[in-house]
């Protein structure tokens, strides 16, 4: 999804380059696929990581089945004394990216396109709002949901319509459906704003403004270094919680379109922030 999987694998890849350990990969095609995946990884291997909280029920049941085996969750919290749960503040990277957008947008409409709607994508939006409103109160934020995270076309077509209105700054939220959303900005010469990765490389245009970045790598990297040095600690009490603070979320520039005196800016609510 060039986004929030490819993210946590990436952690799993830095894991097997120090840590010593072999990462194995096993991708679900839906969510029925979940609990026989997550067994059949159990029974092969020693830690056994899901990333997403779609992930959450399945867990619960599997952690239970496989008792003496180790997990790693990221997104959601599972109260099980062998699953290690890994949370970010969203809203606060999200935050940064909207004062970029907030003053860079020139129509004064901003788009956000989520994927499902949820707790967690809901985090970035209100985070983004916020910081959109925190430098251009009068903006108007087109908020849109895609119901998947899967779906490029979907994540383009939602994109099309918030520009059609006028929005010349879209934030997404949305896994693949973000592909779909650069690849708009691209036809329509607007901004994206990429997240989970620096997405800049997306697009052709250079249209990505920046991205706001979720370190999913830093959490499964986390997972495995705290098995790696015999101090995996789970159940809900120890769950992770990354933000601005822990350098978990962020934002990045790797389209070189952010100029120093906005940087400087957002520096400002960075440091106000932690």
């Amino acid at each position: 999804d060039k986004s929030f999987n490819d993210s946590a694998w990436a952690g799993l890849e830095k894991a097997g380059e120090e840590l010593g350990v072999e990462p194995k990969l096993l991708q679900s095609a839906k969510q029925d696929d979940y609990p026989p995946n997550l067994g059949n990884m159990a029974e092969s291997v020693d830690v056994t990581l899901a990333v997403g909280f779609l992930f959450e029920d399945a867990m619960d049941a599997v952690a239970d089945q496989y008792p003496d085996k180790l997990f790693g969750l990221v997104d959601t919290i599972v109260d099980k004394p062998n699953v290690m749960s890994v949370n970010f503040k969203e809203h606060e990277g999200s935050f940064l990216v909207g004062v970029i957008a907030g003053l860079t947008t020139e129509s004064n409409v901003i788009g956000f396109v989520g994927g499902m709607e949820n707790p967690v994508i809901q985090k970035f939006e209100v985070g983004f709002i916020a910081g959109v409103k925190s430098v251009n109160p009068d903006a108007d934020v087109k908020v849109n949901y895609t119901g998947a995270f899967d779906d490029p076309d979907k994540g383009k077509e939602v994109a099309l319509t918030q520009n059609q209105q006028k929005a010349d700054v879209i934030f997404h939220a949305s896994g693949a459906c973000g592909i779909g959303v650069i690849q708009a900005a691209d036809e329509k010469d607007f901004w994206a704003i990429g997240v989970d990765m620096d997405q800049s490389a997306e697009s052709t245009k250079n249209k990505v403004l920046c991205s706001m970045i979720k370190r999913v790598d830093v959490a499964t990297y986390t997972v495995i270094d705290s098995y790696v040095k015999d101090d995996f600690k789970g159940g809900a009490d120890n769950a992770l919680e990354l933000g601005l603070k822990e350098e978990g979320v962020g934002y990045s520039d790797g389209g070189g379109n952010v100029s120093s005196e906005l940087s400087e800016i957002v520096e400002k609510y960075k440091t106000a922030i932690n």
